[in-house]
């Protein structure tokens, strides 16, 4: 649960540099350390992190599922979407938690989304909070993102609170704004909490203090996670140790059968390749050398 912090977006993204640089210092400098994306400045919950050849797995944790617990209040819109923005238009209008239920349908699947005008996004070479910052606030184009579930926790008069497990790319933040406005009112992100990235949920999870706390020790590693933990969801091909070694020297391999896609190659128990399956045959995307 990182700190309130002044400086909005900027401060976060500092503030996940100084989490790696922590871990780093207590693994050993040497150690590659890296994770798997940023939250929005208010937000708290899981950041799923990785040391040594686990870094080999942040680009697809970067694209897992999420789970996010959050609320909205009503009656107000911000320029941020969320508490930490300047309200840009009010309404009287409370919605009955029954209307709020019966919009949600709307937003599950795959949806049009127009992303916060302070998102991190590239607009003509600059990013989108930057132009916001100094008055120009972009016009970003809609763009479609999963929403696989999402549930009404909690309604009254003041707000709601939701669970959604969605895609990579779906903004929190713009879904609030946007079931607002479908339930007659607006409103914005009062508080927003990670509870899950792919299979690193928020039971799991360990507080940085405490990790940090145990320094250059056994029980630090009793505490990580296996490096496929990451790739948990990928299908497994089993290998002989033979093409186990013909696919860490960048060799294709038979498939065995293997549907076609993206497949976690294993000797025994030991993690070998991600690699992608096509005409009968496995090759290597990425190698580990464990």
């Amino acid at each position: 649960r990182p700190p309130r912090l002044a400086g909005g977006r900027q401060a976060r993204r500092d503030y996940l540099c100084a989490v790696v640089a922590r871990i780093k210092s207590a693994v050993g400098r040497g150690a590659k350390v890296g994770h798997a994306g940023t939250l929005d400045p208010m937000a708290t919950g899981v950041l799923p992190v990785a040391i040594g050849e686990a870094t080999k797995t942040v680009a697809f944790m970067m694209d897992a599922p999420k789970r996010y617990r959050f609320g909205v209040r009503w009656g107000e819109q911000r320029d941020t979407d969320d508490a930490e923005g300047t309200v840009i238009e009010t309404s009287q209008s409370r919605p009955a938690g029954s209307t709020v239920a019966n919009v949600l349908p709307r937003f599950i699947g795959r949806i049009e989304q127009v992303p916060p005008a302070y998102s991190a996004l590239k607009v003509g070479g600059e990013r989108a909070y930057a132009l916001a910052r100094q008055g120009r606030p972009p016009q970003l184009a809609p763009r479609t993102v999963h929403v696989m579930s999402l549930t009404l926790t909690k309604a009254d008069d003041d707000g709601a609170a939701f669970v959604v497990e969605c895609g990579k790319g779906t903004y929190v933040r713009a879904l609030a704004r946007d079931i607002a406005r479908a339930a007659g009112t607006v409103g914005h992100v009062s508080w927003l909490h990670r509870a899950a990235v792919g299979p690193f949920a928020e039971e799991d999870a360990k507080p940085l203090d405490k990790l940090v706390a145990l320094g250059h020790s056994l029980a630090l590693a009793e505490s990580l996670l296996p490096v496929d933990a990451a790739l948990a969801d990928i299908p497994a091909l089993p290998l002989t140790a033979r093409e186990a070694d013909r696919l860490r020297h960048g060799q294709p391999v038979p498939a065995h059968g293997a549907a076609p896609g993206r497949v976690r190659a294993i000797a025994g128990s030991r993690l070998v390749a991600l690699a992608e399956v096509g005409a009968g045959q496995a090759r290597p995307v990425r190698v580990f050398n464990m």
